[in-house]
């Protein structure tokens, strides 16, 4: 299946461990993404909050095939806050973070941040990186993986 987001991301980071326990415990992937303007749905250049979920989609995809070698499947989300807007012409980082491995099942935390903006008030291409970015969407997801094979 063909993700929405399927352009390769600006930018990406990948850290993991925690000082105890399962060094996957704390596996964090991230990736940076532009909102191109075909995803504008609403008045003021708004994006639908699906974006972003997409976008856990793709970080968690990763998770699962750097943790067991399988793409595995988000099953679902227990929480999900939409915490700001998301517009046309930011650059969203989505990050999810491993936070509880069961046998087949991985707990992430998810979080969409807006690091940069567009301004088309000062013109059409101006932009500006914030100096805080802004938390857009959490969300705490559940991956499953196929079991091992023997």
């Amino acid at each position: 299946m063909n993700s929405p987001h399927e352009d390769a991301p600006l930018a990406l980071h990948v850290s993991a461990g925690t000082p105890t326990g399962d060094p996957r415990l704390g596996l964090t992937v991230t990736h940076r993404r532009y909102v191109p303007y075909a995803h504008a749905h609403y008045g003021g250049s708004l994006v639908d909050g699906a974006y972003a979920l997409g976008l856990f989609g793709d970080v968690a995809t990763e998770v699962a095939i750097r943790m067991d070698g399988d793409e595995g499947l988000l099953a679902g989300y227990s929480e999900v806050r939409f915490l700001g807007p998301v517009r046309a012409g930011d650059i969203l980082e989505a990050t999810a973070e491993v936070v509880r491995i069961g046998r087949r099942s991985r707990e992430l935390r998810c979080s969409a941040r807006v690091v940069a903006r567009a301004e088309p008030e000062r013109s059409a291409s101006a932009a500006r990186v914030l100096v805080t970015p802004e938390t857009v969407v959490e969300a705490t997801a559940t991956l499953v993986v196929p079991p091992p094979t023997n």
